[in-house]
């Protein structure tokens, strides 16, 4: 059995959409990195995303863990010319669009962004070979909310609007795992 264990990374304090900006993480909460770090297997192999609150909070909880590379293919959705816009912004600018958008997560974009389909599909590419290179091993990933909740309507098999549900917060993890069988989520959101 393959075992991930998804952190979203370290809050930004942002107040609007951010995909592929890349805005700093805030590291202070010392307390919460430790534990999260703790909570993590030990020999675990640790990725993530290029995006620097992402990157700079797998060095956070890292503790000399085998460090990959990070991934381009494991960056937030982009949100395209949503990205930096408060939703208040964003729902004058396409009030239609910016309503289904969440209600019928899909095929459906932002201008000039990607699709949550567009999404699942780039992430589920690394994930796949992430769980053939390391079959049998941890891995922690390290990430943003909309990778996590694709991935978590992967191993649940629930609709992308059922995973849009969860709440996902900073330095959070979730787990999940695969075998020959396929598919199954452990625990979602969880605050160590």
């Amino acid at each position: 059995m393959t075992r991930l264990w998804w952190v979203r990374h370290a809050p930004t304090h942002e107040k609007s959409f951010v995909g592929w900006r890349d805005v700093p993480a805030d590291l202070s909460d010392t307390a919460l990195i430790g534990r999260v770090a703790d909570h993590l297997p030990g020999d675990a192999v640790i990725v993530a995303s290029d995006l620097q609150r992402a990157s700079a909070t797998a060095d956070a909880i890292g503790r000399g863990r085998a460090r990959l590379p990070d991934l381009p293919h494991l960056r937030e959705m982009d949100f395209g010319l949503w990205d930096g816009m408060d939703w208040r912004a964003v729902a004058a600018r396409d009030p239609d669009l910016s309503r289904r958008f969440w209600e019928e997560p899909g095929d459906l974009r932002a201008p000039e962004g990607e699709s949550w389909n567009d999404v699942s599909a780039r992430v589920a590419g690394v994930v796949d070979d992430l769980t053939m290179r390391f079959a049998g091993r941890d891995i922690v990933l390290v990430a943003h909310m909309g990778v996590i909740m694709t991935q978590i309507q992967r191993a649940s098999g629930s609709t992308a609007y059922q995973a849009l549900g969860h709440q996902i917060d900073n330095l959070s993890v979730t787990r999940m795992a695969r075998d020959s069988t396929g598919w199954t989520l452990g625990a979602v959101n969880h605050l160590p």
